[in-house]
């Protein structure tokens, strides 16, 4: 298979990301994926009805928008095909089980009107301006390695823009949960109604450490850049990707497995596929989990055995399911507002969803589970048929093998048989139409994909996690992927870790992949983000 500069192994976004910031500055990389489709959990496939557009895994492209990743390759990726439409109206909202709705808007100051005590609008208001001024500091510290003197650097600044006091609360957020910031900051429920369901989104429940951190970083993105679907179905942002990358001569290794990594002399020199052997002149990136990266690509005896050690107990996080419903018609929602809102969570606020992340983990399929329902054809009417409509469904509170149902209606005993996936199906879209009456009226085809289905797909999605591992405090920042190695750069030289279970973390925002393509190629790791300009809507809704 000869040389190149670079070997990059998967081709979820940081593999995508790294492939194409080391192909722009001149490396030759060769990407190899062992799925037949690159992309990690990107796709968009028709899985239930022809002319749906369902994307299969994850949807919503605010992160990569709003970090320095898109910065980078928007243009070319623009180029090549990529388009987004997005909201500059409702962003979110939450529906409470007695019916209570609150929502986001794209404005904060529209938000926070929405709230009945004045005293949170402007506690609302000045939390965001206040992330505002420390953003540089903050957006730095999320993507630079922490182990490194940049800590220090950005650690200074969060002094020079809030002081001492200022820098201890952000600090204090990050051994706080989402729950108790929205008791300790707030008197209203709406906080809380809104933003604790969207820690599920960073892999955590109301009640883990650095809640009190992400929620309010969560809110100011969904304000700032919304959310941005791409047009077509996110395949199409595969599409774009693949296009640059040939542009650019990399060569993408599809339908092959890597089966370890060639180390000599304490180096890495390559990869053994089953394409073949590959060899490596500057670097490996392996996008995977600390687990198979200690525990079966690198060779016995290569790192010190506490660290194979300490990789055999990383912790992965709960499973995920998703659902995608095909409609003859859109739904009625109760609340008509809520027919223009992109991201709708089924939700009470941090007491209903911290009880059914306890159901998951101890092993139960929770009776009330916080449903995301995704309406991407609000956004891009060009995913379903016309006056059609299709539901986007996430369930991130769900046990890989589960030991029994809180409601003790459904046979667990078997697993995730098809009968089981269709019974928890049912429970969740009977949520729904408490909310939206005639939701089973309008239904054309359901299909299910299980946690099981979640792992075998994607092998970093362990126990079906698709965060990449537990995003809990000692878990995550300097820790992660693990307490005696929390760098991109490993023990081995020209041997680099990338992907989810490193920090940044999970999320479509391509972090780590260009981390460390920045550092490999001596570009500027924190380029400005531009103004993003999302598509409007006509009246008609169209993009």
């Amino acid at each position: 298979m000869g040389e190149v500069d670079a070997v990059v192994i998967g081709s979820g976004i940081n593999g995508l990301v790294a492939a194409a910031e080391l192909a722009m500055a001149g490396w030759s990389v060769v990407l190899v994926e062992r799925n037949q489709h690159i992309g990690g959990f990107i796709a968009t496939e028709q899985r239930t009805l022809p002319g749906y557009l369902h994307d299969t895994y994850s949807s919503w492209h605010p992160l990569f928008v709003a970090g320095p990743a898109f910065a980078s390759l928007g243009e070319p990726l623009r180029r090549h095909g990529l388009d987004y439409c997005n909201t500059e109206e409702w962003v979110t909202a939450s529906v409470a089980d007695d019916g209570r709705v609150t929502l986001a808007h794209r404005d904060p100051v529209h938000t926070a009107a929405g709230f009945e005590h004045e005293a949170d609008r402007a506690t609302y208001l000045a939390g965001l301006g206040r992330l505002g001024d420390s953003m540089r500091a903050i957006g730095g510290l999320m993507g630079s390695e922490l182990r490194s003197p940049a800590l220090l650097r950005h650690a200074a600044g969060l002094l020079r823009t809030g002081g001492r006091t200022g820098s201890e609360q952000w600090l204090r957020s990050l051994v706080t949960s989402g729950r108790a910031y929205a008791r300790a900051e707030f008197h209203g429920h709406e906080v809380d109604h809104l933003f604790s369901p969207w820690l599920l989104h960073a892999g955590l429940s109301p009640d883990h450490a650095s809640g009190g951190f992400m929620m309010p970083l969560l809110a100011a993105t969904l304000h700032g850049f919304g959310l941005p679907v791409v047009t077509g179905g996110s395949g199409r942002f595969l599409d774009a990707f693949r296009s640059l990358l040939d542009s650019l001569g990399a060569r993408v290794e599809a339908g092959s497995r890597v089966e370890r990594i060639l180390v000599e002399k304490g180096r890495a020199v390559g990869v053994v596929a089953d394409s073949g052997t590959i060899r490596a002149r500057r670097a490996v990136l392996a996008s995977v989990t600390p687990t198979a990266l200690y525990g079966s690509l690198l060779p016995e005896g290569s790192v010190d055995p506490a660290v194979r050690d300490a990789a055999a107990r990383f912790r992965y996080g709960r499973g995920a399911m998703q659902i995608h419903v095909a409609l003859s018609q859109p739904i009625g929602w109760r609340d008509e507002r809520l027919s223009k809102v992109p991201i709708v969570h089924l939700s009470d606020g941090s007491a209903g969803t911290g009880i059914a992340c306890a159901e998951a983990e101890a092993g139960l399929l929770p009776r009330r589970p916080t449903v995301v329902v995704g309406q991407q054809y609000v956004l891009d009417p060009s995913r379903v048929p016309v006056g059609s409509a299709a539901l986007w469904l996430q369930l991130q509170e769900v046990p890989f093998a589960p030991l029994g149902d809180s409601a003790g209606e459904l046979d667990t005993a078997q697993g995730w048989t098809a009968a089981l996936a269709r019974g928890y199906a049912e429970r969740v879209l009977s949520r729904i139409a408490r909310h939206a009456p005639d939701v089973h009226d309008k239904i054309l085809a359901v299909d299910v994909v299980t946690p099981v289905q979640l792992a075998q797909y994607n092998p970093n999605a362990v126990h079906g996690d698709p965060y990449g591992g537990s995003g809990e405090l000692d878990q995550s920042y300097l820790w992660r992927p693990l307490p005696m190695s929390g760098r991109h750069a490993t023990a081995i030289r020209g041997l680099w870790h990338i992907g989810a279970s490193t920090h940044p973390g999970a999320g479509l925002g391509g972090g780590s992949g260009h981390m460390v393509a920045a550092r490999l190629t001596g570009q500027p790791r924190f380029p400005r983000v531009p103004h993003f300009s999302s598509k409007r809507r006509n009246k008609s809704g169209r993009a």
